[in-house]
């Protein structure tokens, strides 16, 4: 299993790397990134700090742990700018928090996350075809998400992005050890999206083509 959206007590999760990364493990993980919330405010503290955990985990447990990060509730002009500061800073899987029903995200955050080079576009909300098209054709990977709240939209997430010829991927962003992937919980929330068991190789394909660029 891959999962390349997940939170420690960096931001607002409740592990530290070293015991979420053993738990994922444990799961059957094969490979995850961590990507904390973060902003201008904090991805220098942040990420240099994830990235020497996942080092270290990555040695130790055998798994492929990723330092990335969580753009969140960026002005969305700005986006652009702090992808390109965390990129500085080490972060490998770029995921930008997007505009979720169940939380007042900054309206156009979509369709600037997609245009500034990031990996993923998470719980997008609403997603519109053209926000999918940009995502297609700038290799942005849409998230269908297992978080409670945020997959309210994932069959209308899915279906938007096909159509529009965008890869998706499955992430669980967890915040706790009862968030971490199990086989019961990617076959009910791939049902509940429109798409079948099997489609779980593809969107782990579509994992690997983005943790392939920095392994």
């Amino acid at each position: 299993m891959i999962d390349l959206h997940m939170h420690t007590f960096f931001s607002d999760g409740g592990l530290i790397p070293s015991e979420l990364v053993y738990r994922a493990k444990y799961k059957g993980y094969s490979a995850m990134a961590i990507t904390d919330h973060i902003d201008f405010s904090n991805m220098d503290f942040v990420i240099p700090k994830i990235s020497k955990a996942a080092k270290i985990l990555t040695e130790n447990y055998g798994i492929d742990v990723f330092a990335g990060a969580e753009l969140t509730y960026v002005p969305p002009k700005l986006i652009k700018e702090a992808v390109a500061e965390c990129r500085k800073l080490g972060a490998r899987i770029i995921v930008v928090h997007g505009e979720t029903i169940v939380e007042t995200v900054p309206p156009e955050t979509n369709i600037y996350a997609v245009e500034a080079g990031i990996d993923i576009l998470a719980h997008p909300g609403h997603l519109s075809f053209e926000e999918a098209s940009v995502a297609a054709k700038n290799g942005v990977k849409i998230e269908i998400t297992t978080r409670k709240g945020h997959s309210a939209t994932n069959k209308e997430v899915a279906e938007i992005a096909l159509k529009a010829g965008a890869k998706i991927v499955l992430n669980t962003d967890t915040h706790t050890p009862e968030n971490i992937l199990t086989p019961e919980l990617i076959e009910k929330t791939l049902s509940e999206a429109g798409l079948t068991a099997d489609y779980y190789r593809t969107m782990q394909k579509n994992s690997l083509e983005i943790i392939s660029k920095y392994k």
